[in-house]
């Protein structure tokens, strides 16, 4: 069932019912109204029966009957009865009707001159103790109800009508506006469905305001911006890859051939040897990178984390450039060292992050031509900071946003040898530690790389 038609539902039905309680309530108070207008009606007939009855010497019979004619109307079945009563209303001179028990007769005793009203079968009966000079008598009158049944009766009939019409103007209601308010999701909806891996750059109608489905707009389009650029990421990865492996594979089949091709000299087979020897390290090169880059890309579940002590990674990061690289101008330095060994620790995976250390100070060595090159050592209270600095050719402005992106060289760095690989291990390699990398640099005037780690808590 559509949300539509689950909100139309319960809106019909919500409001459906607060309108028949609503009824139920008005049509229990008016039946309660109607029924003390009548027990009121009867009682004053009780009385002025009594009274004929008892009073006709002082007062005119005439005079009563021009009243009752006048005043007060005739009521369906109107009866009356006349008991008197001996022995404290434990006898009665006459017999009573047998639609009267006896238990309602002694309530009328037990009153004392005020009225007791019965109802039985919507017949009405208001009955009082007269106390006369020749005794005490019961005065019942009764009546039924006609015209507030019948009145009742219309009323219950015009109000199923008018709930029953109501039900349906409301569903009608309901089903207008559901249609009215989920119409932006259909549109939604029916521009999602012409979306696929072949138009990513199809966006939904920005819609104004600031309610929920506003944002959910904005959110789904800024979603639609990720995957597009996933698509053109994995697409430019696999492009990049391709042609970077077949570079080499290229270069060795083609030496193979050549010496293949004839008989060749002992020197000339070594040569060729050579330059397959040569082409392969840089595919071994090159695949380690992108299996390196790959295994960065989970969650890191499957890493071995332990404490790992900075100051000594450091320390082994500059070991493994001068083997590296003979010669190197890198000067280690630490700044703002906690007093607290314990607090010289992350969690994480030393040989990973020494992989992406190293990779960015064989960058600052590569691009600088072997010139200064501070790594430098900090901490705070919760993050310790690893700064790599360097005099060298920089990295445009423009450039700067996609030093992330596989196989990306800048545009002042096609004369220098790489494949674009190393700056996006390091990255995956320290958002996989939860810390950040912050770039600074200026064409012709050096790159700082800042590299923030959580410490060990």
């Amino acid at each position: 069932m559509k949300i539509q038609t689950k909100t139309t539902l319960l809106f019909t039905v919500l409001t459906s019912t607060f309108f028949v309680l609503l009824g139920v309530i008005v049509y229990y108070f008016i039946d309660m109204a109607a029924h003390r207008d009548f027990n009121k009606r009867i009682e004053l007939r009780a009385r002025i029966s009594a009274k004929f009855r008892f009073e006709q010497g002082e007062i005119s019979t005439e005079s009563f009957r021009e009243i009752q004619r006048e005043y007060l109307e005739k009521l369906t079945d109107e009866t009356a009865f006349v008991l008197k009563v001996e022995n404290g209303g434990q006898q009665y001179i006459s017999k009573p009707p047998s639609e009267i028990p006896a238990s309602y007769l002694a309530s009328i005793v037990a009153a004392g001159g005020n009225t007791v009203f019965r109802e039985n079968k919507f017949r009405h009966y208001a009955g009082i103790l007269y106390k006369d000079e020749t005794g005490d008598f019961i005065v019942i009158k009764s009546a039924t109800n006609k015209y507030g049944l019948e009145l009742m009766n219309k009323l219950r009939n015009i109000m199923i009508l008018s709930m029953s019409i109501a039900v349906l103007v409301i569903c009608i209601i309901g089903y207008y506006f559901s249609r009215r308010t989920f119409r932006p999701f259909r549109l939604i909806n029916s521009k999602v469905n012409q979306i696929n891996e072949n138009n990513l750059h199809l966006r939904l109608e920005p819609l104004e305001g600031t309610d929920e489905l506003a944002e959910l707009v904005r959110i789904f389009n800024r979603m639609l911006d990720r995957i597009e650029l996933a698509f053109e990421t994995q697409n430019n990865f696999i492009s990049n890859a391709s042609h970077e492996l077949r570079t080499p594979l290229t270069a060795i089949v083609g030496e193979a051939d050549y010496a293949l091709s004839k008989e060749r000299t002992s020197a000339e087979y070594r040569n060729s040897l050579l330059e397959v020897m040569t082409q392969a390290e840089k595919l071994k090169s090159l695949t380690q990178g992108l299996l390196g880059l790959a295994q960065t890309g989970f969650d890191g579940k499957k890493i071995n984390w332990k404490l790992v002590r900075l100051d000594e990674l450091v320390f082994e990061v500059k070991q493994n450039i001068d083997s590296i690289l003979p010669g190197n101008r890198v000067k280690v330095s630490f700044l703002q060292l906690p007093e607290d060994e314990g607090q010289m620790f992350c969690m994480g995976s030393y040989d990973l992050l020494k992989i992406a250390i190293g990779n960015i100070v064989v960058n600052a060595c590569k691009y600088s031509e072997n010139k200064d090159v501070s790594l430098d050592l900090s901490f705070n209270r919760k993050y310790a900071t690893i700064t790599v600095a360097d005099e060298g050719i920089g990295i445009p402005e423009e450039d700067l946003k996609h030093i992330y992106d596989p196989f990306f060289r800048a545009s002042n760095a096609q004369q220098y040898e790489g494949y674009g690989i190393g700056m996006p291990l390091s990255y995956n390699i320290i958002r996989l530690h939860k810390g950040k990398i912050d770039v600074i640099s200026k064409p012709n005037e050096g790159t700082v790389v800042h590299i923030h780690l959580p410490l060990n808590k």
